[in-house]
């Protein structure tokens, strides 16, 4: 036999084919001996049947007319070796991958055969046949269609009573091996994508429903240890801890659009199962009742990782019950679903929900204000209302407490919470305010619909004669609800109550959408007022009040603008302190760089950070170690932030006025003035002198200075500043070319801290920092743990002069040309710090009901 099975023979041919056949048949039990031969043959076969296939169809004419799938599970039968079982399944995987022909598709599929490998119990404790089996079972789905699915099922009265390639495919849907996990996944949604409807039954009923409660039980473990990893990475923050998050969040993200995508499939009850699944198994016993600040306890996650998790499911599972559930719940107390969550983790249940009463209050023209850790809700100056007649209405209750509503905990965070919290929370703002899925109706309760949207629905409901009449339409206070009254948050509320066991009924529920677009305006702008929140999250804060703001024009009165101001005037001082600082050179190139890069967030269609950030631990905690305190570069990022902050405050009075933000700050253009007389004098014609450059000795005082042990260097000192640009400079004299030098060493002469040594008055001690920030320098790219401690710590000169006169005199040029350079720096920025005037003595534009990404609120309101 195995003489003739290594004779000479083509390879591709039908000739082969039919030998290998023959030979196969003749084989009784597979041993130690015949072992390979049996191996060898199964990997010949399937590639002939693939060259068949696509060259001569006689080729799988035989291989029907001599049953070799039958010979295939006989093989299988007779052999307990892996290798050969390895073989089988790979062989398959290649034969059913590869068949162009649906004829070759519908034999293979139309017998048991098929149904019996997939059912076969093999040895799985070896790890390479659970992969060659999983891709076995992956090929097969990748061939269903209506009319190739029928092939693998059994039906009883035409319904599904049995599909095998299902059922033992999800059995490995939560294998601890992510491409077993993926492939299986892929395997489902080829199933779910076919849609024929028996099979769609078949799925979506018991047990095989089950596979989708596991799902989100499965996705529910994946964020609790997302949570454990985040909290890891605050005890020891780097980037180490951030790349583990950031493959926890890929994982948690991948499994949110798998859900996504079988939802797309299109089958009825599929959504259904997945919405009650998420809100039962994970919102609301788990993300909700982790709103709120207090320590959590080990069955809980923190607010943080919820405030990430509730952003993804809206932005990524796309089911309209689910996203308006969800916004309902905002309106419902925290302590309904802490005790839902309680009695969760008690493995009970009960039919009944949970009733919170609380204290009713009036709900008109209320304001809520956030005063040390408390909600105090107040009349306000609203349109309409009398200012004479304002009062409390409302207690003041505590935010971490577990009767605030969860928008109010929201809110609450949004003023009293650190910079995560904050971010969380506008994420999820954000996120609510870009879901398509979510009802306006329910945005306008929220109080996040943008007003134009109102005037839209409006317009259209008086259009078609469904308005009540033109005053609702054109009245500041027209709204989608009326007298507290909402048709789809009821809905939502009774649906909230009677299918999941949670009663609201509190006075959230009926207050005017005014109060509600009334807080959330409130809080913004009290997040504004709050110098312990990173300049990148108040940019975050300005876009979403750029969202709101333009339409919102009845809610942003005259109070709101001046707690803008004020804010505004307080980074005004401190930015004027860093005109004489540190960076005072770069001050100008890092405003007008941060102006362009806020207008563009701010105007920007989406949040410029994912919701993913908040999870990320804060850079600088990791920096501190690395970087002195006393180094120029830790002023340098605290020059950038106060910039940052600045431009962000600046630009939003600008579009709370109705106006167009300019491309470019108002900033004054160089002029050609007295200042720069020095370096004239000296004949320096470029901003930057660079080792090399031959300049006039003018004033230039005789000094000595050591760069290296034992070798003192003898140098002309010189100070010039050039319009914002200045410079210490140290020039060798030319020795054929009297009161002429070359420049050999520079530094900025910003920051450079001139000091006359204590108790050597002819020593002059400067600070050098470096010409630039290496964050500012887009062409190279650099992380700070990469850079030497070392190129992190600012240089020191000490020069001795030849007396005490030439030492004053080398102090007194460095402090005149650093006066003169902090002059010209105030001049060019002075009509960026007269906005304030600008404000008081101009009439803002009309807003059009269409406002575009340049156009804000009218300001008829302020």
């Amino acid at each position: 036999m195995w003489s003739s099975f290594w004779r000479s023979r083509d390879r591709f041919s039908l000739d082969e084919l039919r030998h290998l056949t023959y030979q196969l048949m003749k084989i009784q039990i597979v041993n130690e001996v015949n072992k390979d031969f049996v191996v060898e043959a199964l990997r010949s076969i399937a590639e002939l049947m693939t060259y068949g296939d696509q060259h001569d169809p006689a080729f799988f004419e035989f291989f029907m007319e001599k049953q070799v799938m039958g010979e295939f599970v006989r093989i299988l039968k007779i052999s307990r070796s892996v290798t050969v079982s390895l073989q089988l399944l790979q062989t398959m995987s290649i034969m059913i991958q590869n068949l162009k022909s649906e004829h070759a598709i519908y034999y293979i599929f139309s017998n048991e055969h098929i149904n019996y490998l997939i059912t076969y119990t093999f040895d799985f404790r070896n790890e390479e046949l659970l992969s060659y089996y999983i891709s076995f079972l992956r090929a097969i789905s990748g061939k269903l269609n209506k009319n190739t699915i029928s092939l693998l099922v059994k039906t009883r009265n035409d319904e599904v009573v049995s599909f095998p390639l299902y059922v033992e495919a999800i059995r490995y849907a939560f294998h601890e091996e992510n491409m077993v996990r993926t492939a299986i996944r892929a395997l489902t949604l080829n199933v779910y994508h076919v849609g024929d409807e028996s099979v769609n039954r078949y799925v979506t009923t018991t047990p095989h429903a089950a596979y989708f409660s596991n799902l989100v039980t499965f996705f529910r473990k994946q964020c609790i240890n997302l949570n454990g990893l985040v909290s890891d990475a605050s005890k020891n923050p780097g980037p180490e801890s951030t790349s583990i998050i950031l493959v926890a969040v890929d994982e948690i993200e991948d499994n949110l659009y798998y859900f996504s995508d079988v939802i797309s499939a299109g089958i009825p009850d599929v959504g259904r199962l997945i919405t009650d699944n998420i809100l039962q198994h994970l919102i609301f016993p788990l993300l909700l009742p982790s709103l709120r600040m207090e320590a959590v306890n080990e069955t809980q996650i923190s607010a943080v990782t919820s405030l990430y998790l509730l952003c993804c499911i809206l932005r990524i599972v796309k089911i309209k019950d689910l996203a308006n559930t969800v916004a309902a719940s905002l309106f419902c107390p925290l302590e309904a679903f802490i005790k839902i969550s309680e009695t969760k983790l008690n493995g009970y249940i009960s039919g009944h929900g949970f009733t919170h009463e609380r204290e009713q209050s009036d709900s008109d023209n209320l304001d809520t204000k956030v005063e040390s850790g408390s909600l105090r809700v107040t009349t306000s100056n609203l349109p309409g209302s009398s200012q004479s007649h304002q009062e409390d209405v409302a207690a003041q209750r505590s935010c971490s407490g577990s009767s605030l509503a969860l928008r109010e905990v929201l809110l609450s965070y949004v003023n009293n919470g650190d910079d995560m919290l904050v971010l969380g929370s506008l994420s999820v703002i954000a996120t609510l305010l870009q879901t398509k899925e979510l009802d306006e109706s329910m945005l306008d309760a929220l109080g996040i619909l943008p007003q134009r949207k109102q005037h839209k629905k409006l317009l259209l409901q008086s259009l078609v004669g469904e308005g009540s009449d033109e005053e609702q339409l054109f009245s500041p206070e027209g709204s989608l609800i009326r007298d507290g009254f909402n048709s789809e948050l009821d809905s939502y509320l009774q649906k909230l109550k009677e299918q999941y066991g949670v009663l609201c009924s509190c006075p959230e529920v009926a207050a005017s959408p005014r109060v509600h677009r009334f807080q959330v305006l409130d809080a913004l702008i009290n997040l504004f007022c709050r110098s312990n929140i990173s300049a990148e999250t108040l940019w975050d804060g300005g876009w979403a009040l750029r969202q709101l703001l333009p339409y919102n024009e009845t809610e942003f009165n005259s109070h709101h603008l001046e707690l803008l101001k004020d804010s505004y005037r307080n980074c005004i001082g401190t930015l004027l302190r860093e005109v004489k600082g540190f960076w005072l050179d770069l001050l100008i190139t890092v405003l007008c760089d941060e102006w362009r890069k806020c207008k563009r967030a701010i105007e920007a269609s989406s949040p410029r950070r994912e919701p993913k950030y908040v999870l990320l631990p804060l850079q600088k905690s990791s920096f501190e170690e690395v970087i002195p305190v006393e180094s120029s570069i830790v002023a340098g990022e605290r020059m950038c932030e106060l910039v940052k902050v600045f431009v962000l405050l600046h630009q939003l009075q600008i579009f709370s006025l109705g106006r167009a933000l300019p491309d470019q700050p108002p900033i004054l253009p160089p002029i050609d003035v007295p200042q720069s007389f020095r370096a004239k004098a000296a004949g320096l014609g470029v901003l930057v002198p660079k080792p090399g450059t031959e300049l006039r000795l003018v004033d230039a005082v005789p000094c000595r200075i050591s760069f290296e042990r034992g070798k003192e260097r003898h140098f002309r000192f010189l100070a010039v500043s050039m319009e914002t640009s200045g410079w210490v400079l140290l020039a060798e004299e030319l020795p054929l070319k009297q009161h002429y030098g070359v420049v050999r060493v520079t530094a900025p002469l910003a920051g450079s801290n001139p000091k006359i040594d204590d108790k050597h008055a002819r020593w002059l001690h400067l600070r050098i920092r470096p010409s630039t920030l290496p964050f500012l320098d887009p062409d190279k790219p650099t992380t700070y743990a990469k850079l030497s401690k070392k190129a992190l710590v600012d240089g020191r000169w000490t020069l001795a002069f030849s007396d005490e006169y030439s030492c004053k005199s080398a102090l007194s040029m460095i402090l005149e040309e650093i006066n003169l350079q902090s002059n010209e720096v105030e001049r060019r920025i002075r009509p960026l710090l007269d906005l304030e005037r600008e404000v008081n003595f101009s009439s803002p534009s009309p807003c059009p009901l269409e406002a575009s990404s340049s156009s804000t609120t009218p300001s008829n309101s302020l």
